[in-house]
C-alpha cells in the first residue's frame, strides 16, 4: 500500500478527523462550562477523565453513523495512529506540573500538549490543515498562559471552538477527496 493510499483511507474512515474532533470539542466545551459555572476542579476532572473516552466514543459515533471505525489490516498508518494516541496521556505529567505551579495554566498547558499531538496528523491524514490546528492550539496555549491567565477557563473555551471549526474543515477536505 502506497503512503498516499494509506492516508486516503485514514481520511475516508475517520472523515478527515471530523468525528474525533467533534467529540473532543464537546468534551473541552463541557469541561470549560463546568470550570466556569462550577469549579476548576470539576473542569479538570472532566477533561482528564473524559480524554480517555475520546477514541472509544469516536469509534462508537462512527459505527452509529453506519461507517467502519478502523483501518484495514494492511494500512501502515494504524501503528502511527496508536503511537500518536499515547502522546497526550504521557504528557499529562507536564500538565500536572504546570497546574501545580499555577492553577490557571491547566488549560493552556493542555492546549500545548493537544496541539503538538495534532502535528503528526499532517502525515497520518495527509492533510496540511492539521499544521494550522496544531499551531493555533500551541500558540493559543502560550498566549493564554503568558498574557491571559487571569481567566481559568478561557483556554478550554478557545480549544473547544478551534476543534469544532477544524472538525468541519477536516470533513470538507475528506469529502473533497483531497
Amino acid at each position: 500500500m502506497l503512503i498516499s493510499e494509506a492516508q486516503r483511507e485514514v481520511r475516508t474512515v475517520f472523515l478527515g478527523g471530523f468525528v474525533g474532533q467533534a467529540v473532543s470539542s464537546a468534551l473541552w466545551l463541557l469541561s470549560a462550562a463546568a470550570a466556569t459555572w462550577g469549579s476548576p476542579r470539576r473542569g479538570i476532572a472532566i477533561l482528564a477523565l473524559g480524554g480517555a473516552l475520546i477514541f472509544p466514543t469516536t469509534q462508537a459515533v462512527l459505527r452509529l453513523m453506519g461507517r467502519g471505525a478502523s483501518l484495514s489490516a494492511g494500512n501502515p498508518m494504524g501503528q502511527l495512529a496508536r503511537q500518536v494516541a499515547f502522546m497526550v496521556p504521557l504528557n499529562l505529567l507536564v500538565v500536572a506540573g504546570a497546574t501545580l505551579y499555577r492553577l490557571n495554566w491547566f488549560y493552556p498547558a493542555c492546549m500545548i500538549v493537544v496541539g503538538t499531538h495534532y502535528l503528526p496528523f499532517v502525515f497520518l491524514y495527509g492533510m496540511w490543515q492539521f499544521w494550522m490546528l496544531g499551531g493555533l492550539l500551541v500558540a493559543g496555549g502560550v498566549v493564554i498562559g503568558m498574557y491571559l491567565s487571569a481567566s481559568f477557563s478561557l483556554g478550554g473555551w478557545v480549544t473547544g471552538v478551534f476543534l469544532l471549526v477544524f472538525a468541519f474543515v477536516g470533513r470538507s477536505v475528506a469529502r473533497g477527496g483531497r
